[in-house]
């Protein structure tokens, strides 16, 4: 195996598992906020589900990008790869995998938050979507930052 397949390699690796630790600890944090929540008003079940859904997209980010990456990696491509495209799946793996890690901690926090308000009897659901889409774009971003790389493989 060469060395500019194994960096292509690693960093698709990267880009999934970091971006599914991510979307694991961000729900996490939804779904631990969510069990207090529902002690003071189970009513809301659906509202705190939601909210504490919405970190699993980064995950999904990453898989993505697996797709988009891994359909470019036939074997005629693999044979002749340049390290020049190693190292740009590599930085796009790398990228979207913690970008996803981040994005994905800090959104369940947020919803959290949301989530903590709402148990306490405040109509704060539509604000704390709004905020929460905000740590998503930066995941946004990286998964089109990585379409753009494996166009121009």
């Amino acid at each position: 195996m060469t060395t500019a397949v194994f960096l292509a390699y690693v960093g698709i690796t990267l880009m999934i598992g970091l971006s599914g630790i991510g979307s694991a600890i961000g729900v996490t944090i939804g779904g631990n906020a969510t069990i207090g929540a529902l002690k003071k008003n189970e009513d809301a079940f659906g509202s705190y589900m939601l909210l504490s859904a919405l970190p699993g997209t980064q995950g999904l980010y990453g898989f993505g990008g697996f797709f988009i990456i891994n359909a470019k990696l036939t074997p005629a491509f693999v044979s002749a790869m340049t390290i020049g495209q190693g190292f740009a799946i590599f930085t796009a793996g790398i990228t979207l995998g913690f970008v996803g890690l981040i994005s994905a901690m800090k959104q369940g926090q947020v919803c959290a938050n949301g989530i903590a308000g709402i148990g306490s009897g405040y109509d704060v659901f539509g604000k704390t979507m709004v905020l929460a889409v905000f740590p998503e774009l930066s995941a946004i971003i990286a998964f089109a930052a990585t379409f753009l790389i494996s166009t121009g493989l």
